[in-house]
């Protein structure tokens, strides 16, 4: 079997039938380069038991559990496919344990305050604007985040998102997700629709000719580079000290809901999870503030007792 060969078909296979992006299909193309030059030129040593024992071995070794442990999912799913298209009769990985000792990292939430801040100085920058190319920026920016914290979509969703995805009478938002899964997301605020509906109005010629919902100055696609760029503008301007990011939104979105009583399985839709442990990382989030707010809130912190 020539490796390399068969992980080009793999991942034309990921591109024509899984429908995935060029995103995941440049992080799957390293991940499985960087297993083939493990082994050098001895390609059949690589799919044995001993060899990927090895390559495991080799991943704890040079990266953090997290980034180990998507490598050894990308090489499973390639094995997967291998076995289903009889080119391997059984998937070796299935007879070797493995476990990566990673660390829980708990998201962190924008505090509603802030998220408030940048939304005004969104609003004033649009009402500052003197030339037509910095009202159409400023306006663009300030739906830009509106609508990251409306949907608790992905940066790279809501770059990718098309004019014909934001139904503006019914205020529905069409989300092409990860693995080409669609999901339908509601805009709650009338406020929020009001400022979209706006922005499409004021620049329907810009967008039309885009394509996307999200223009740059080229009248092309809005990158996700420039969104945070965008952000760690606004943080600058507003003097906030926390680093703030597209994903972050992602985060408060989440967080927020469950904090309000949100059933987790409706946020888990909302967000496009596949599995509800994904989503369950935010339960940790609101049992820590649970925690923060009965240490300093208490009425108990209050009494004292005489000795």
């Amino acid at each position: 079997m020539n490796t390399k060969q068969e992980i080009k078909k793999y991942l034309d296979y990921c591109k024509d039938y899984k429908k995935l992006s060029q995103k995941s299909i440049k992080a799957y193309s390293i991940d499985l380069e960087q297993f083939v030059s493990h082994f050098g030129f001895d390609e059949g040593e690589a799919l044995t038991k001993a060899g990927i024992c090895s390559y495991i071995s080799e991943l704890h070794k040079t990266y953090a559990p997290k980034t180990a442990k998507r490598k050894l999912a990308s090489l499973r799913t390639f094995l997967n496919y291998l076995e289903f298209e009889e080119i391997i009769d059984t998937n070796p990985l299935r007879k070797i344990k493995t476990k990566f000792q990673e660390p829980r990292i708990l998201p962190k939430v924008i505090p509603i305050s802030l998220i408030e801040s940048l939304l005004n100085l969104a609003r004033r920058e649009f009402l500052d604007a003197e030339t037509d190319y910095e009202k159409f920026a400023a306006q663009r920016n300030m739906v830009v985040i509106e609508m990251l914290f409306a949907t608790g979509m992905r940066v790279s969703e809501l770059c990718s998102l098309e004019a014909k995805d934001v139904n503006l009478e019914t205020g529905c938002v069409r989300i092409m997700g990860k693995g080409a899964k669609q999901r339908l997301i509601q805009i709650g605020s009338p406020e929020t629709l009001s400022i979209i509906r706006k922005y499409h109005k004021a620049n329907l010629a810009r967008i039309t000719k885009c394509g996307f919902f999200f223009a740059n100055r080229h009248s092309a696609r809005l990158s996700e580079q420039s969104v945070r760029f965008m952000l760690r503008n606004f943080c600058s301007k507003a003097g906030i000290p926390l680093k703030i990011t597209p994903h972050m939104f992602r985060h408060s979105f989440a967080t927020l809901l469950l904090e309000e009583d949100v059933d987790i399985r409706y946020i888990q839709r909302m967000l496009g999870h596949s599995s509800i442990q994904t989503t369950q990382i935010y339960t940790q989030v609101t049992t820590e503030k649970q925690r923060q707010i009965l240490a300093t809130k208490h009425p108990r912190n209050k009494i004292f007792i005489e000795n």
